[in-house]
């Protein structure tokens, strides 16, 4: 792997990230734009494809390129590469990213989930390495929420490629909570930094906080409709993962995204909730939960490591596994395998 380089690509709904890697947690290079959705998802592949190969011509003295991955919003129909009514990239139902991306390369590319591919740098890089876990969850609390799946150092993508919508598991039966995937009451509206928003200008009206992280600076001196807020978002987060627990039994759970800077003000609910709901939990409830190892036999609820890098270094480390082929819009995940 010494003299090979990927390239992975972390497509938002804000932010297309584009990175060039060989080893460890970090890149080589990395090339930052905006996600231009208003002017339609043909030129953000083509933004995309223009930052790809602009870093395949900078060679890395004489490094040979592995391969390209891209982590994008699901949910998705994998190995296809097909959104299936992306929440957040509305517009993108039905489009084969994959097959729109490689007909501009000419050669195959690997798409998965941006959650799955933080999940896979977690594991492999972060918390996964430190306590030497080979299974875990990890939930993402962004713009929503994302669900990325690891057994036994694998990804776990489901039958299609819809398996970790984790974000979309109902915590309430509030009708009005109604979420960008059709349904309502899902744990992204409750517990993601689009719903903490809208639960601010509920409770604050014209005077809401602009940001989660301004909200979160009331709480902290005090504001009880502040405070309200993140523990409504702690309860939330304690039901869809005594489901989750209850359900999978795996040794560690991930939170990360930028709502996990509010950790000390959710947590404390979330725990107490969780331990009153969970049966699973309480039975296997460690006796530290911030530890310098991982008991046996005990489930870890824990922030993540790696920060807003993960789903970049995900694609990065899943380009390094995977080789790009001559072009074929029937290749399969499986062709790409570097045997």
């Amino acid at each position: 792997m010494s003299k090979q380089f990927s390239i992975g690509v972390d497509l938002g709904g804000t932010n297309l990230r584009v990175a060039s890697y060989a080893s460890g947690t970090e890149f080589l290079e990395s090339i930052q734009m905006p996600t231009r959705l208003s002017a339609g998802r043909e030129e953000v592949v083509r933004d995309m494809c223009e930052a790809i190969q602009s870093l395949v011509r900078r060679n890395y003295g004489g490094r040979k390129l592995a391969g390209v991955a891209v982590a994008s919003p699901g949910p998705l129909e994998l190995p296809r590469g097909i959104l299936r009514n992306p929440p957040n990239l509305p517009g993108w139902d039905g489009f084969s990213l994959r097959d729109a991306i490689s007909q501009i390369l000419r050669y195959d590319i690997l798409i998965e989930s941006d959650a799955n591919a933080a999940a896979l740098a977690e594991q492999r890089l972060g918390a996964g390495k430190k306590y030497n876990v080979q299974s875990l969850c990890v939930l993402t609390l962004g713009t929503g929420v994302g669900n990325g799946l690891i057994f036994n150092n694998q990804i776990w993508s489901g039958t299609n490629g819809m398996g970790g919508e984790a974000g979309h598991i109902i915590v309430s039966n509030d009708e009005e909570a109604v979420c960008g995937c059709g349904g309502f009451g899902c744990l992204e509206q409750y517990a993601s930094a689009s719903a903490i928003s809208r639960m601010a200008r509920e409770q604050f009206g014209a005077s809401a906080p602009e940001s989660a992280k301004e909200l979160a600076i009331l709480a902290h001196g005090g504001n009880p409709l502040a405070r309200g807020i993140f523990e409504s978002l702690g309860i939330a987060l304690a039901i869809a993962l005594t489901g989750l627990i209850n359900t999978l039994n795996l040794p560690l759970y991930l939170l990360g995204g930028g709502v996990c800077d509010a950790w000390d003000l959710f947590s404390p609910q979330m725990f107490h909730e969780l331990e009153r709901r969970s049966y699973v939990y309480r039975l296997t409830k460690p006796d530290c939960p911030n530890p310098a190892f991982l008991e046996p036999n005990k489930t870890y609820i824990l922030p993540a490591e790696l920060g807003s890098s993960a789903g970049l270094l995900g694609a990065c480390l899943l380009g390094l596994e995977y080789k790009p082929a001559a072009y074929s819009s029937g290749s399969s995940k499986e062709d790409m395998l570097v045997h």
